[in-house]
């Protein structure tokens, strides 16, 4: 079944009638720490689920590492993506895919959105003179979302808010950096809480 309306894809039987499971929005881009590489992910959020969806390797360990320091992307000319770039991927199949994290909503426990303060660095030198000259702090937002795998077993998936330049450089014309990356993460947040269980424990800060 592939439904135009983007309203689903996968099927749930109530009684006898068949639910059908609605995607609701998408993250267009978070970072994921790793020791060897950091993973770039979209988030597609449906009423039942989270699918972080890999993207393919666009950039060096290193570049990825600077932008999760500084909250955006360095790189401009790549197009952040939306629903209807998925719309014709079944769920089945980004569920199925193995370089990408499924979350089901009933299963976490808890999301926090904080705010990381870094240390400064020899080499971060050019990062802290451009802060000051704009008079901006370079703020960069996470989330930890920890769920469920088991009866016995919890997983916690930490991911930084870092949008693409395509998203933040027009909206730069009228924003500071700090706000836009401010409403980036608040935005997801609110996504979060629309669709996460009430008993979810909810922390900003």
């Amino acid at each position: 079944m592939r439904p135009s309306d983007l309203t689903l894809i996968s099927q749930v039987k109530q009684g006898s009638e068949t639910v059908p499971e609605r995607r609701l929005a998408l993250v267009h881009r978070v970072i994921v720490p790793d020791k060897e590489y950091p993973k770039e992910y979209a988030i597609l959020v449906t009423d039942r689920r989270s699918v972080f969806i890999r993207q393919r390797k666009t950039r060096r360990s290193f570049v990825l590492r600077y932008e999760m320091r500084i909250g955006t992307a360095l790189v401009t000319d790549v197009t952040p993506k939306t629903l209807e770039d998925y719309a014709q991927n079944s769920l089945e199949s980004l569920i199925a895919d193995d370089v990408n994290l499924t979350v089901p909503h009933d299963a976490v426990i808890s999301i926090a959105m904080r705010t990381e303060e870094h240390e400064r660095r020899r080499r971060d030198f050019f990062l802290w003179l451009v802060m000051r000259r704009q008079g901006e702090v370079f703020q960069v937002y996470d989330f930890e979302m920890k769920y469920r795998l088991g009866p016995h077993q919890d997983a916690t998936v930490k991911f930084y808010m870092v949008p693409l330049g395509a998203y933040f450089k027009p909206r730069r014309q009228t924003q500071s950096r700090e706000t836009i990356l401010r409403e980036y993460a608040a935005d997801a947040l609110e996504i979060f809480q629309k669709v996460l269980p009430p008993d979810c424990i909810f922390v900003a800060g």
